[in-house]
């Protein structure tokens, strides 16, 4: 019997995704698209009483590795996904119309390419009754997930695959829950919004891409919705294929003394400060990159930093070290050298120079030119008249196009903040950034935002 509490959302606010846990009734569970930080998981799992038999995969994830591999270790759960994706570990390889008998339940597998060559739609039957569908980048809520991962030269047919697959999910009974994977947040592509979940009557009624008259201007809507992405989505898609190591031990950051840190730095390797944006204006370490620790953390880290090279980290003595070490990892970054104890008192104590970048009210700005660095959407739904626009992600690529002694500005102050360690390593000095967005920045200065334009 499929109770209402039966299946249990485990959202990943940062990354924007949701993952499914399924109470099977039995004492065993289905687990969807589980991202490879399990805490949240396990932790429901443990509290319900139960064992993860199941591990299923919508597609080969782009923007996490896939928690599917531990689960099969930790609960010896049977890995379910597309036989075409070619895993190379142990898995249940599925097709187009394979059902898997979950005792009582039954998955089915839909091909739903588009946002994937060999993504599956999961289908979950009591008898011959739909429940719902594990939708995972196709049909989401109010969108579909984007089509462009594998390369331009492929992204129309992909969503000309996308429209298909959307269609066929469609005919589904009106009734049929949809659970997808990507949600607000994503940068898979999902439109803002608080609803993570829907049905097929309520996409049917207000998706905008299902309200396209025919093929083409579906593509063309969708195309024109895709945004940047973060550089990471390119590698993560063959670690997922290949599968990721099984962890037998939590990670963890050992201690570092400042002088290693300071090796770390000079050898070529990163130091990222996750301290709040003001303690990080306040002094930190020439070179640093500041990324706050928040729910955004892995995406910035992904985008910014190269996965190759080693990281040690400056902390405040009261932030969660364990969640520096897990958004890193579900990302598939593990060349974690160490955190610095002490941080900032501990640097400085040991004789070296620190910097420090001004962080400053609307009011407070200076008279000079204004950066805004926020995503291209934010950037047309309303700027500051005359900024200039570069995207976080591409700055390092534009560093020479800023002014020096520009005002450096996002939404809140914490990409901006991120922003200006990125200038300052590329040589910039006197930037100033903003505490607050640009609606702040008009109000103070007597200005009205300007809509369009984008870059």
């Amino acid at each position: 019997m499929f109770a209402d509490d039966s299946l249990i959302p485990l959202v990943d606010e940062g990354l924007g995704n949701s993952a499914y846990l399924v109470d099977l009734g039995d004492g065993r569970a289905l687990a969807v698209d589980a991202s490879r930080d399990l805490r949240a998981l396990h932790a429901t799992a443990t509290r319900r009483g139960l064992r993860v038999a199941f591990a299923a995969d919508t597609h080969l994830h782009a923007d996490f590795l896939s928690g599917a591999v531990q689960l099969g270790h930790d609960h010896g759960a049977t890995v379910l996904a597309s036989a075409a994706g070619r895993r190379v570990f142990a898995h249940q390889g599925l097709a187009d119309g394979d059902e898997v008998d979950l005792g009582g339940l039954t998955l089915r597998a839909l091909a739903t390419p588009g946002h994937t060559d060999e993504h599956l739609s999961f289908l979950l039957l009591d008898n011959s009754t739909p429940l719902g569908v594990f939708t995972g980048g196709s049909l989401i809520v109010n969108s579909a997930a984007r089509t462009d991962l594998l390369g331009a030269a492929r992204t129309e047919e992909l969503a000309r695959a996308q429209y298909r697959s959307l269609r066929r999910l469609t005919r589904l009974p009106d009734e049929t829950a949809v659970w997808p994977t990507h949600g607000a947040g994503s940068f898979c592509s999902a439109p803002p919004g608080t609803e993570r979940t829907t049905s097929i009557g309520a996409e049917k009624q207000a998706n905008p891409l299902l309200a396209a008259p025919d093929e083409e201007a579906f593509v063309s809507r969708l195309s024109a919705s895709l945004g940047s992405y973060p550089a990471y989505f390119d590698r993560l898609a063959e670690l997922n294929r290949r599968g990721p190591a099984v962890l037998t031990a939590v990670p963890s950051l050992p201690a570092l003394t400042a002088g290693q840190v300071r090796a770390l730095l000079a050898d070529g390797g990163h130091v990222v400060d996750v301290r709040p944006a003001a303690r990080y204006a306040a002094g930190h370490i020439p070179g640093s990159l500041s990324i706050p620790l928040r729910d955004q953390f892995a995406t910035w880290l992904g985008w910014l930093l190269p996965g190759e090279a080693p990281i040690a980290f400056v902390t405040d003595e009261d932030q969660d070290v364990s969640e520096i070490v897990w958004q890193a990892y579900k990302i598939g970054y593990e060349r974690l050298a160490g955190r610095l104890p002490g941080g900032m008192t501990a640097w400085q104590q040991a004789g070296f120079p620190a910097s420090a970048t001004a962080f400053v009210t609307p009011d407070q700005a200076p008279a000079a030119p204004y950066v805004d660095v926020r995503q291209e959407a934010e950037y047309v739904a309303g700027h500051v008249p005359g900024a200039l626009h570069l995207e976080l992600g591409a700055l390092a690529a534009h560093a020479a196009e800023v002014p020096h002694g520009a005002v450096v500005a996002c939404g809140h102050g914490e990409r901006a903040m991120t922003a200006a360690s990125v200038l300052e390593r590329a040589g910039h000095i006197g930037l100033t950034v903003l505490n607050g967005g640009p609606g702040d920045y008009a109000a103070a200065h007597g200005r009205h935002l300007t809509e369009g334009g984008a870059r």
